[in-house]
């Protein structure tokens, strides 16, 4: 299959490109820069210039191929729900040349869109009553191409998509405790994340992908649910600082922007993926990559 992938070059993207190329498809990487295009050149893909605000690139992208991977998305959260907002444009202008083809589009959404107080499942919707998170228009968008006769399915990854070269969340809290001298969590740490490596959420997204199920929901989890302190101890120890919990405003002052993922409790389950496309992690966990040379 040829398949179009966007944020080709990108921390997940890049993965998802090897992992295709290895399974026998060809790539048509998206890229903006002469430097993205050099990364999927050598990575072994095709190029196709664009970003994911021209549309029309993205329209003439996902024309081109028997199958779409969405893993772009614009990370500068302080324009997130705009930035949201252009994932919605993006998904509807692929999945508008898809109309009436039977080509797979897999988008990509998060489980950090829900704070249920229990795990998620992926029979979890996204909708205004279950999630304020801006980023569920990824999934309306998906619903709304679906309803249009595409074949779209979604990828859900977690707060924490880990490997080498990661410039996600947990990079972040280690910056932080860095420049504020010390790792903190909120009350007891308690909160949990899910977290996937990055090698098998790429190969999550090449099963979506060949399945090509309509609708279909998949969630990309390796560890279901990591206390926030777990992930703080080990940033205090890696980088000898202390430990302290934060609470009210003096936690706002310490995570400014960072507050609502640093307080997010949003344990995932990724038992129905595992069984409908007989994925089963194979990568180390969290806890085991972050106690590493690999981010310290």
């Amino acid at each position: 299959m040829h398949v179009f992938v966007t944020g080709a070059s990108g921390f997940v993207g890049s993965a998802v490109v090897q992992e295709l190329i290895n399974a026998g498809h060809s790539v048509l990487g998206l890229a903006r820069s002469d430097a993205s295009a050099d990364r999927l050149i050598a990575a072994g893909a095709g190029v196709h210039r664009g970003s994911l605000d021209d549309l029309e690139s993205l329209k003439a992208g996902a024309a081109a191929a028997d199958g779409v991977i969405h893993t772009g998305f614009i990370h500068d959260f302080s324009k997130f729900q705009e930035n949201c907002e252009t994932d919605r444009r993006a998904i509807e202008a692929m999945g508008s040349v898809l109309i009436g083809t039977t080509k797979p589009l897999v988008i990509t959404s998060a489980t950090g869109l829900f704070n249920l107080g229990r795990i998620v499942t992926e029979s979890d919707k996204a909708t205004p009553e279950t999630s304020f998170n801006p980023r569920r228009a990824s999934e309306e968008a998906a619903d709304a191409v679906a309803g249009q006769d595409v074949n779209v399915s979604v990828v859900r990854l977690p707060p924490s998509v880990h490997d080498a070269g990661d410039h996600g969340f947990v990079p972040m809290l280690i910056n932080l405790a860095r420049e504020k001298g010390a790792a903190a969590y909120i009350g007891e740490g308690l909160n949990r994340w899910p977290a996937v490596h990055r090698l098998d959420a790429a190969n999550l997204y090449r099963l979506a992908l060949d399945k090509n199920e309509k609708k279909a929901v998949y969630h990309a989890i390796g560890d279901p649910g990591i206390p926030f302190r777990e992930i703080t101890d080990l940033i205090g120890k890696n980088l000898n600082l202390p430990v302290v919990s934060k609470a009210g405003e003096d936690a706002a002052q310490h995570f400014g922007w960072f507050l609502h993922f640093a307080s997010m409790d949003s344990p995932a389950s990724s038992e129905q993926t595992r069984n409908v496309l007989n994925w089963a992690p194979t990568h180390k966990g969290l806890i085991a990559d972050l106690d590493s040379e690999a981010y310290f």
